[in-house]
């Protein structure tokens, strides 16, 4: 009878996850300077929205399967299609193929993906707390734009644009001190303990 030898092998492939933030993170920002009204929506965020916001978060999200980290695929997967989804609902208007959405069916899109972001901010409560404050203030913000929706009122987007930037802010803050940390081997810009 033959001995069976296991094999482990040591996952050498790089950390996805500041990719995927800071493609989130920097269209977010972006996109809440113009929910402000201090650019308007045009063409750079849209681009952004496909290729940084969309592609990059499914492309980091693919590589968070390749990890095994069910949360990172689900996250990253979801928020870029979120993007590329939300480019299409403002471009395929445009482009007369079909109707723009009304205000409740947009209020519906937001709170939908505010009640997603709420469940994956249960599952952020064992990650650090930079991780936290994206979660968390990115299902503020959902809960402000489906208001803003809703009700029509141009103050909510506004307050919306505030947190929306401090979302993406602080969404390039987690990546980039992640990056950093791995680099240097040593914390650099703190996280937050889990």
């Amino acid at each position: 009878m033959s001995d069976i030898q296991l094999v482990q092998f040591k996952d050498t492939t790089a950390n996805p996850a500041p990719l995927g933030l800071l493609g989130f993170g920097m269209t977010t920002v972006l996109l809440n300077f113009a929910n402000l009204g201090w650019i308007p929506l045009g063409s750079m965020i849209l681009a952004m929205g496909i290729f940084y916001g969309g592609l990059a978060q499914l492309i980091a999200g693919i590589m968070e399967w390749k990890k095994g980290n069910t949360f990172g695929t689900v996250a990253f997967t979801s928020y870029g299609m979120f993007w590329l989804s939300l480019v299409a609902l403002i471009v395929l208007p445009k482009l007369g193929w079909i109707d723009a959405q009304n205000a409740a069916g947009m209020g519906a899109y937001m709170l939908m993906w505010g009640l997603f972001t709420l469940s994956l901010f249960a599952g952020t409560l064992r990650a650090s707390i930079a991780t936290r404050v994206v979660f968390g203030t990115l299902t503020v913000l959902f809960a402000l734009l489906a208001a803003a929706e809703f009700t029509g009122a141009p103050a909510l987007t506004r307050c919306a644009g505030v947190v929306g930037i401090v979302c993406g802010a602080s969404a390039v803050y987690t990546a980039i001190a992640e990056v950093l940390n791995e680099t240097y081997g040593r914390t650099v810009l703190p996280l937050g303990g889990h």
